[in-house]
C-alpha cells in the first residue's frame, strides 16, 4: 500500500508556478508522470502577486483524461481523513442526535454553515462546543465534500499533526520536516480538530501559531473545531479566532463547566415565580403602582417571547422585579433553552474565590461563561458590597455584554442614580437598554400579603 508519505511527496501544492519540480522516473510498468503537475494532479494559478487567484490550487490539464473516481480516489488520500471519509453530509441527520430542541436548532444552523462553507471554501470556519455536539464529524463531511468538488482539503486533529511534525524530525523520516510543515501551512484548504486539547508546550504553541499565522495573513481557508473554550488558548491565537472580519464562529452548545452549576436559587423560586402567578394589584398599590406592574408584566412577557437587549427592572426590595425575571426564564426552559441566572452578591463572591491559589477552577474561564451567556439575568444590582474591586468587575461583565449586546435581564433595587456612574450610563443606553421602573411598594410588608394570600415576589 502506498504510505501517506509518498501521497503527500506526489500530491503537495507547495509549488508557485505548479511545474517547477522534476518529475521522477517511472517504475516498469508504470505511466510516466505529467510533466507539468508531476503527477500530482494541480498546480498553482499562474496569476501575478495582488490577484484573486493567487497561491491558490487548481486542477492540473491532466486532469481532464483522469476519471471521477481516480480524482476522487487520489484527493481522500490526500485528505488525510482515513476512516472518516464514510462520513459524509447525507449520512449526518440535519439535525443532529440530541433530543434537546436547542441543541438541535444550533447543530442544523452549524450543518448548514458547513454545508455552505464546503462548497465554496472562503475565510475562516470556527467550530466550538462540548465533547460530542458533533463538530468532528461535520469537518469530516466538509473534507469529502471537497473532495467529491475536487477541491483538495487536508485534515488533521491538531494533537497528532503535532506528533506528526516532532516526528519528521528524525532522520528516519520519509518526509522532511520542512516540507510536511509547508504542506500543512499551505494546503488549499486546511481543516484542524480539537484545537486546545494539545499539549501547551514552548515547541507546540510556536509551531502551532507559525500555521495559523500563515493561514491568516493570506487569508487561505482554514475550518477549526475548538476543544474548550477561547479563553483557554494563548492570546495571539485567541486574537486571531476572534477577529470577525476573516473568521465565523459557530457554536454547537456551551461546553460544560466542571466548576460552574446553576445558582441553587433559581431553582427554588421557579415553580412558584411565574407570569400566570404575577398579581398585578401589587400589595394594596396605587392606581399608578398597579399600571407600573401591568407594564412590568407585559415587557417582561415580550421580551420572554424572543431575548434582545436589555430588560432592566428597578424598583424597592420585593416590588416583583425578582419574580419577572424568573418568570422569563420558566418561558426560554418552557422552549428548550437554559438561561444563566446570577444573584449579583453571590456572584461576586464567586468571581472572588477564584482568585485563591487553591481555587480548583480558572477566573478566565468563569468570567468568559458569563461574559457569553446567551441570555443572562443578573438579579439584585446594587445589593452588593460596593468595593472597588466589586464595581470594576461588575462593570467588565456589563461592558462585554454592552459590546456584543449580548440579551441582559438586569433587576436593580432602587434607582439606578444609586448605582455607580459608569455603571447607570450602560443602563440608561436608549439604543439597547429597555428601563421598566416599577412603582409599586414591596409584596412582602403589610396588607393583604400579610394575610399570606401570594407567595414572594
Amino acid at each position: 500500500m502506498e504510505s501517506l508519505g509518498d501521497i503527500l511527496k506526489r500530491l503537495t501544492l507547495k509549488s508557485t508556478s505548479g511545474a517547477t519540480d522534476a518529475p521522477s522516473e517511472p517504475a516498469a510498468g508504470e505511466e510516466a508522470p505529467c510533466p507539468r503537475c508531476g503527477g500530482r494532479g494541480w498546480v498553482r494559478a499562474e496569476v501575478p502577486l495582488g490577484h484573486p487567484a493567487f497561491g491558490k490550487a487548481q486542477p492540473c490539464s491532466c486532469q481532464a483524461q483522469a476519471t471521477e473516481g481516480e480524482r476522487l480516489a487520489r484527493l481522500l488520500q490526500y485528505s488525510n481523513v482515513g476512516p472518516l471519509a464514510r462520513v459524509t453530509f447525507e449520512m449526518l441527520k440535519p439535525e443532529g442526535r440530541s433530543s434537546e430542541p436547542d441543541l438541535q436548532r444550533r447543530f442544523r444552523e452549524a450543518y448548514q454553515a458547513a454545508q455552505e462553507y464546503a462548497d465554496a471554501p472562503q475565510g475562516w470556519l470556527l467550530f466550538t462546543g462540548p465533547v460530542g455536539a458533533g463538530k468532528t464529524s461535520l469537518l469530516a463531511a466538509m473534507t469529502v465534500r471537497c473532495a467529491q468538488r475536487g477541491v483538495p482539503a487536508f485534515y488533521d486533529s491538531v494533537p497528532d499533526l503535532l506528533d506528526h511534525l516532532r516526528r519528521a524530525f528524525a532522520p528516519t523520516s520519509e518526509v522532511t520536516f520542512d516540507r510536511r510543515f509547508d504542506e500543512v501551512r499551505g494546503a488549499p484548504v486546511l481543516l484542524l480538530d480539537d484545537l486546545g486539547a494539545h499539549a501547551t508546550t514552548p515547541w507546540a504553541r510556536e509551531k502551532l501559531n507559525q500555521i495559523l499565522n500563515h493561514r491568516f495573513n493570506l487569508q487561505l481557508p482554514t475550518v477549526i473545531a475548538l476543544s474548550g473554550t477561547l479563553s483557554q488558548l494563548e492570546e495571539p491565537l485567541r486574537a486571531r479566532l476572534e477577529d470577525k472580519g476573516l473568521v465565523m464562529t459557530v457554536e454547537l452548545g456551551r461546553s460544560p463547566s466542571t466548576h460552574w452549576q446553576q445558582d441553587s436559587m433559581i431553582e427554588d423560586m421557579a415553580p412558584r415565580m411565574t407570569f400566570e402567578t404575577f398579581d398585578v394589584r401589587g400589595n394594596d398599590a396605587d392606581a399608578a403602582g398597579q399600571e407600573s406592574l401591568r407594564r412590568a408584566l407585559n415587557s417582561a412577557r415580550v421580551f420572554a417571547q424572543e431575548p434582545s437587549g436589555w430588560l432592566v427592572l428597578t424598583g424597592v426590595t420585593g416590588c416583583g422585579k425578582t419574580h419577572l425575571a424568573v418568570a422569563i426564564i420558566n418561558e426560554r426552559r418552557r422552549r428548550g433553552e437554559e438561561p444563566m441566572y446570577r444573584f449579583v452578591p453571590r456572584l461576586l463572591d464567586y468571581l472572588r474565590a477564584a482568585f485563591s491559589p487553591q481555587s480548583s477552577f480558572s477566573y478566565d474561564q468563569l468570567f468568559e461563561e458569563i461574559c457569553t451567556a446567551p441570555l443572562l439575568v443578573l438579579d439584585d444590582l446594587g445589593a452588593h458590597s460596593s468595593t472597588p474591586w466589586a464595581e470594576e468587575k461588575l462593570y467588565q461583565i456589563l461592558v462585554q455584554r454592552h459590546e456584543a449586546r449580548r440579551p441582559t435581564v438586569i433587576t436593580v433595587r432602587g434607582l439606578l442614580e444609586d448605582l455607580p456612574d459608569a455603571v447607570a450610563s450602560r443602563l440608561k443606553d436608549v439604543s439597547l437598554v429597555e428601563l421598566v421602573p416599577i412603582g409599586a411598594p414591596d409584596f412582602r410588608g403589610g396588607g393583604r400579603r400579610a394575610r399570606g394570600t401570594r407567595a414572594r415576589r
